[in-house]
């Protein structure tokens, strides 16, 4: 079965809306002036800016009297209050899943903000599985996350499990270039802007997340007409799927850290190319056997699916066993990455 891992913050969760809100917020509440609100959002940087530094120039432009922990302690309350998972975004999910598609998050981020945001916003029913950069104390690019993510969302590795896999996100330093050094397939979130990377490339971009999403399921459904993804699992394509239990949600952080070694993989990481841009809607199969959807980012040239050898499976757990806490740890951390 194909797997779809998806970054959390301004991929599935308009998260720089909810910053937005959040300032806008801070400054009338405080008396300060409104018209400020741009240069908090500059200095927020979409997140990526240690949230120390941004609380901390406001508390010395504004003079406030108020420790930057604390400050802290009502930013973490007042974005999460405003954060929500759009409805489409949800359809999306769903779609997937009726199409055949395990579902995971890849997030970088603290655990609990970013645990707090997938339950208030409804997610956790809505997916296999999750991995916090934080408790699995690794970041992407790494690999290492998202091999530690197909593991909690039902599959064990066992070669080239990546022929299966696709990751979408908006931040191409993190999910792009992790997906490329993976050997996963990738589809880039452009929300409007222009793809400035050179070293490689995304798969795919779109400029939402339900657009990328049908874009991805379209090009699995015609891989799957030939030899795609159920053949290569060794099921029937009209196979029901099998889902794991929803139970016993909440698993300490101490029993999610990753294995003391990275898990082997048959295949170097390899960097995407460019190829000629398209213009037409309708995918096509590269010399690999796999698609080539366009894409339609700003001055976003197509490029070809990632070259890889005869692809292995990930082997599912088997999900038959009783629900209980060993079922439990199996799906959300896998015994290989739990500390015990």
């Amino acid at each position: 079965m194909p797997l779809l891992l998806l970054d959390l913050d301004n991929t599935l969760l308009p998260r720089d809306a909810a910053f937005r809100a959040w300032a806008e917020d801070f400054l009338a509440e405080n008396h300060l002036p409104a018209g400020d609100l741009d240069w908090l959002v500059m200095l927020d940087g979409s997140g990526y800016v240690p949230r120390s530094t941004v609380l901390g120039a406001a508390k010395r432009r504004y003079g406030i009297d108020r420790s930057v922990e604390t400050m802290l302690k009502h930013y973490r309350l007042g974005i999460n209050s405003h954060i929500q998972c759009p409805d489409s975004h949800v359809e999306a999910l769903r779609e997937a899943r009726a199409a055949g598609w395990t579902i995971g998050i890849v997030s970088n981020g603290g655990t609990l903000a970013q645990l707090e945001k997938i339950r208030l916003t409804g997610l956790a029913p809505l997916v296999d599985g999750w991995v916090i950069s934080e408790e699995a104390r690794c970041l992407k690019p790494d690999p290492l996350i998202f091999e530690i993510a197909a593991r909690r969302c039902g599959y064990r590795s066992s070669g080239d499990w990546t022929a299966q896999t696709w990751m979408v996100g908006d931040y191409g330093p993190a999910d792009i270039a992790g997906a490329a050094a993976t050997g996963l397939r990738s589809a880039w979130l452009h929300h409007g802007r222009p793809w400035a990377e050179r070293a490689y490339r995304p798969t795919i971009s779109a400029p939402t997340l339900p657009e990328a999403v049908q874009l991805i399921v379209a090009a699995a459904e015609r891989s799957t007409a030939g030899r795609g993804f159920a053949a290569a699992s060794g099921l029937p394509h009209s196979a029901p799927r099998p889902r794991p239990s929803r139970g016993h949600l909440a698993v300490p952080a101490s029993r999610l850290a990753p294995p003391p070694t990275k898990l082997g993989r048959s295949a170097p990481a390899a960097t995407v190319t460019a190829a000629t841009a398209a213009t037409t809607a309708t995918a096509t199969s590269n010399a690999a056997g796999g698609p080539t959807v366009p894409s339609n980012a700003p001055g976003m040239p197509v490029a070809p699916l990632l070259p890889r050898g005869k692809p292995v499976p990930l082997t599912q757990i088997d999900r038959a066993a009783p629900a209980g806490p060993a079922t439990a740890q199996a799906r959300w951390g896998d015994p290989a990455t739990a500390a015990g």
